[in-house]
């Protein structure tokens, strides 16, 4: 469904941010991108949904392609069109409208009567949405919110998904909700997702197959299951050690790395 070939971006024209990805999401598959800050993951999806023209940004090298059309050099208007939506990092919904007025935002080029029936898809999967429907968005939990944002992705009806960092400064119940949701949605409405997370064990949890970054580069792919059990993945994102003891943060992130993948 989606394909990236050797992409390279560069911001104002100097700034070499994505050094060679490439990367392929299969229809109906959750794909997770991984990485610590700083390495190009929000960039990353940023090429793929076209808002890098807005930051200056520009696809310098390579190729994407989505359904088998190149996408790289179209207006971000058309991308979402074609159906990629991304939720941004942050939780950035619309603060001062209430929870229905926002998810109605998501479906607004559609049809009325698709739109309702939607939203009761949303209400079903997000029950907290439908408590909430008539309170100001602003005003809900971070969690909430962020349910919002992407039941507000789902009233587009994406054929992909990007998500960007869901689980950013939420408790670990509401993660693992959140999670949960994202994780029928491939299920049961066949939903394609790229998935960019930080938080490695939560991801690599329900995702296909994820791919590793470090300063703009893929550095290691394959089937999840068959990475959450790599030495190199342990040790550096789950923070743990070769024997299976947990290493304490410090001892994480001053380890120098044996960089074999690089």
């Amino acid at each position: 469904m989606l394909t990236l070939s050797n992409v390279e971006v560069k911001y104002a024209g100097v700034i070499l941010v994505l050094r060679g990805v490439s990367l392929q999401v299969p229809e109906g598959k959750i794909v997770a991108l991984l990485g610590s800050n700083g390495a190009g993951k929000t960039t990353t999806l940023k090429a793929i949904s076209g808002l890098l023209r807005t930051e200056l940004g520009e696809v310098t090298a390579g190729s994407i392609e989505f359904c088998g059309g190149r996408i790289d050099r179209v207006d971000p208007e058309q991308i979402a069109r074609q159906g990629i939506i991304q939720v941004m990092e942050g939780r950035k919904v619309l603060k001062h409208l209430t929870v229905e007025e926002n998810l109605r935002l998501g479906g607004y080029i559609r049809p009325a009567a698709e739109v309702r029936s939607d939203m009761e898809m949303v209400y079903a999967y997000f029950p907290r949405l439908r408590e909430k429907r008539t309170a100001v968005t602003g005003y809900l939990s971070g969690g909430e919110q962020q349910m919002a944002l992407i039941g507000r992705a789902m009233m587009a009806r994406p054929r992909l998904m990007l998500l960007d960092e869901p689980s950013m400064g939420l408790a670990p119940l509401i993660v693992a909700e959140i999670y949960a949701i994202i994780q029928r949605l491939a299920a049961e409405e066949g939903a394609t997702i790229l998935l960019v997370e930080q938080n490695a064990r939560a991801a690599l949890r329900i995702s296909d197959y994820a791919y590793v970054m470090e300063n703009g580069r893929v550095v290691l792919d394959g089937p999840s299951a068959a990475l959450a059990e790599n030495e190199d993945i342990r040790e550096f994102y789950l923070g743990m050690g070769k024997l299976g003891e947990r290493k304490n943060f410090r001892e994480v992130k001053t380890y120098k790395r044996r960089k074999r993948w690089l």
